[in-house]
């Protein structure tokens, strides 16, 4: 790769014998490649958008091929030996062009300095987004990463940064093919469309699946169409709800075999309700509480787009219970690997097309055939995905517009209501499309209608009971905090309340133009949950203050994941802002820049596990405990219900057999259990509380407890206290486990090892039953568990392994 001044070298035989030129992957990125030679950091982001860079491989190749080129980002000028072959204008375009080879080859690639263009004059837009600089990026095709500094760190995409192939002819050439999947009762069906490159008459073709093999034949737009039946065919499901069943589809013919990828038979529809505001996904008729997180790339410079860099974090979504990811229409398209990925792990794809904000030039002719360009390529590689569920037109456009005044005819758009949605149509009939996110209401960004962006409980600071009175139907994004790394360093600095990354870089996110500091968010319900002042308490015990700041976020997580998940809540689903932070500090994601899970996302791994167990308060009606089981089997178990006093003396106790159906639910009011009044809530206020926690708890015929729920009917509190809180390192074979124990309840217990990851973490311990936790080593050659054990409301922190 060579760097040269914008305009420099405007065609390959002008390039300077003197350029420095350096070596660079591809696929890869200008950034990547310039920071593996120490010219470009986080710390010291140089703008990459004001200079040419180009890229020059030699290779061998002979005769008619075809050169793939899966994305360029963004302005790109492709040359073979000397000739212009090729002129991208997208970074979310992919072109396959045919090439004549003779021996050695040269190949050149300039991508052009974006900042003339976005310098260059345009049409007044009707508003400008405060999120995103510079505003003229809403006439070109890239990604908004790298544009949105109150949150993202200022890399700017250059390169090429999706794969580059040469590929040999084939006999089943095809200019394109469409395949579709249907699920009906419990037979799939499956057709194909071919439109080869070439006459292929004699190659007598057949479509294969599931064990089914039928002859093609030729239509009159001469194309091959095949159909099969599958009878008794397995369903792909949601992982929380089933195995997500995948079936090989191939076309083969006299000496050809050419896969086409996988197919899941699955069916789709959307219930609005009863009252036609609701947006909830039925899969296999079966209705599902879609809950997830926001995707963000593992790695921000390098863009990845391969199984082995995407597959940990998609993992650890599906060990989260999280069955939806959502693709942001400020990101960009995923590589084909992350749709596999998705297929495979049964977690449904919620994919914005990439549009965000701006008031995009969508009455521009030459805009929009490039929309339609981009839609059809990403719709022609991902129509067989099973896990591509919702398809929106993307993200916050008509809520720039009502925020702004504009009247509701005037949020229209004919690219989201009209093109994208007909584009859709012709690949993925059954998918849900959806023209915004938010959308739905009479004005687009209210809850109680369709799909709402709902940060009532978190940014805007609302209470707790928010979470029901919002009245929330789906939320594609919701309940962002600073939420604190266990892993990276932080630092405090004197005399402030903000969490700073340890070079003192300010890396909080925060929305432009807003007045919430997402720090401040946080401290708000670290005083109203704990009672306590997190200013003082940051100077005066800095350590608590983190740790309590970490497990605040696990409960508040926990508190509206119950709330919308119980029995009789309007709301089908939620997904969280966002997975993974874009670098090192207390950022938005339950992931933190290492991958590594912040108390946030164990707090989601226990509000999103398919069988569960909730509390939740109804205030004068009292406790009421909800029962889930998602899963396709019975389940049978014993319930236990306890109140404790000081953490440790049962107050009330109750338990009774339950036995629940596949995808059943059942409600009880606690006052059932307990066989009369009891004031669980602390609602009624007759005397001092009785009780500061009540427990509930499914408990297997062998006695495992593998779902559990608290409720605190006057506040979390902060005292510290001596819990008795014991740990035993347990080995067994290969694999490792601790047994905790303790004497009284055990707040937002952390495991904390060098070595070992928890199972489960940041969670409450109640007393009188050990619980064990099964730890996995975090790389390869790690040997014993080596770490400690802590309560926020004890100060005793318990070692184990060889440290105890």
């Amino acid at each position: 790769m060579a760097r040269s001044p914008a305009g420099q070298w405007a065609l390959p035989g002008a390039l300077d014998a003197r350029a420095q030129w350096l070596p660079a992957p591809v696929p890869g990125t200008v950034a990547q490649t310039l920071a593996a030679h120490g010219l470009w950091s986080f710390d010291h982001p140089a703008p990459l958008n004001g200079d040419d860079y180009w890229y020059h491989l030699q290779f061998r190749g002979v005769g008619a091929q075809r050169l793939h080129f899966e994305g360029l980002a963004t302005i790109a000028d492709v040359y073979l030996n000397g000739a212009d072959i090729l002129h991208s204008d997208s970074m979310f375009e992919s072109h396959d062009i045919a090439v004549m080879l003779h021996g050695e080859n040269d190949l050149h690639i300039c991508f052009r300095a974006l900042q003339p263009i976005l310098d260059a004059p345009q049409k007044r837009a009707r508003w400008r987004p405060k999120l995103i600089v510079p505003g003229s990026l809403r006439k070109v095709r890239t990604t908004l990463l790298g544009h949105m500094p109150t949150w993202c760190p200022p890399v700017e995409c250059v390169g090429p940064w999706r794969g580059i192939y040469l590929c040999p002819t084939h006999a089943l050439d095809l200019n394109r093919h469409t395949l579709h999947a249907r699920l009906a009762g419990d037979v799939g069906t499956l057709s194909v469309w071919l439109d080869p490159a070439k006459n292929v008459d004699a190659l007598e073709l057949r479509l294969t699946c599931a064990g089914i093999d039928v002859p093609m034949i030729k239509d009159e737009r001469g194309g091959w169409l095949g159909a099969l039946a599958v009878p008794d065919v397995r369903p792909w499901w949601p992982h929380t709800h089933g195995t997500p069943a995948l079936y090989p589809v191939a076309i083969t013919g006299k000496g050809i075999c050419r896969s086409l990828g996988s197919v899941g038979f699955r069916s789709t529809a959307l219930d609005r309700s009863t009252d036609g505001k609701g947006f909830g996904l039925v899969i296999n008729g079966v209705p599902v509480f879609c809950r997830g997180a926001n995707w963000t790339p593992p790695d921000l410079v390098r863009l990845p787009g391969n199984r082995a860099d995407l597959l940990p974090q998609l993992t650890r979504m599906q060990e989260a219970g999280m069955n939806m990811v959502r693709v942001p229409g400020t990101l960009y398209y995923e590589s084909n690997d992350f749709y596999a990925l998705c297929d495979e792990l049964g977690i449904m794809v919620w994919q914005d097309f990439a549009f965000a904000n701006f008031d995009y030039p969508v009455h521009d002719r030459t805009f929009t055939q490039s929309v339609a360009r981009e839609a059809h390529g990403f719709l022609a590689r991902t129509q067989a995905s099973p896990a591509l569920t919702v398809l929106c037109g993307g993200t916050e456009i008509f809520q720039q517009a009502a925020m702004l005044g504009l009247p509701p005819q005037q949020h229209a758009d004919p690219v989201f209501d009209t093109l994208l949605a007909k584009i859709a149509g012709c690949y993925q009939s059954d998918v849900i499309y959806v023209p915004n996110s938010p959308s739905g209401g009479s004005l687009p960004f209210c809850p109680d209608t369709g799909i709402s962006h709902y940060y009532g409980v978190s940014a805007y600071k609302r209470p707790l009971a928010d979470a029901r009175l919002a009245n929330v139907r789906f939320a594609a994004e919701c309940l962002c905090f600073a939420n604190v790394p266990d892993g990276v360093p932080v630092e405090l600095l004197p005399g402030r309340a903000e969490i700073l990354h340890h070079d003192f870089a300010p890396r909080v996110d925060f929305d432009a133009g807003a007045e919430w500091f997402f720090e401040g968010v946080r401290n708000h319900y670290l005083a109203l949950l704990y009672d306590v002042d997190p200013e003082k308490l940051r100077i005066n015990h800095p350590a608590h203050y983190l740790d309590l700041s970490r497990a605040v976020s696990a409960e508040v997580i926990e508190h509206v994941f119950a709330e919308w998940r119980r029995p009789g809540s309007p709301t089908r689903g939620g997904l969280v802002w966002f997975l993974r932070d874009l670098w090192p500090g207390a950022g938005w994601g339950v992931l933190d820049f290492s991958g590594a899970p912040k108390a946030a996302y164990y707090g989601l791994k226990r509000a999103f596990a398919p069988v569960q167990v909730l509390l939740v308060d109804e205030g004068l009606n009292g406790l009421d405990v909800h029962l889930i089981n998602e899963t396709a089997q019975t389940m049978d178990a014993t319930l236990e219900l306890r109140s404790l006093a000081a953490g440790s003396v049962t107050v009330m106790a109750a338990e009774r057999i339950i036995s629940l159906p596949p995808r059943g639910t059942l409600s009880l009011p606690a006052t059932d259990l307990w066989g009369g009044f009891f004031d669980t809530t602390y609602a009624y206020r007759f005397g001092p509380p009785a009780h500061d926690v009540t427990v509930a708890s499914i408990v297997s015929a062998e006695g495992v407890t593998f779902a559990q729920a608290f409720h605190f009917p006057n506040g979390r509190g902060h005292a510290r206290r001596d819990t008795g809180l014991t740990a035993v390192l347990v080995q067994q074979g290969a694999k490792c486990y601790l047994d905790l124990a303790c004497t009284a309840l055990a707040q937002s217990v952390c495991i904390t090892d060098i070595a070992f990851e928890p199972q489960d973490n940041w969670f409450h311990l109640a007393p009188g039953k050990a619980r064990r936790i099964a730890l996995a080593r975090r790389a390869a050659g790690t040997t014993r568990p080596l770490g400690h054990v802590r309560a926020v409301n004890d100060a005793v922190h318990v070692p184990y392994g060889d440290a105890s």
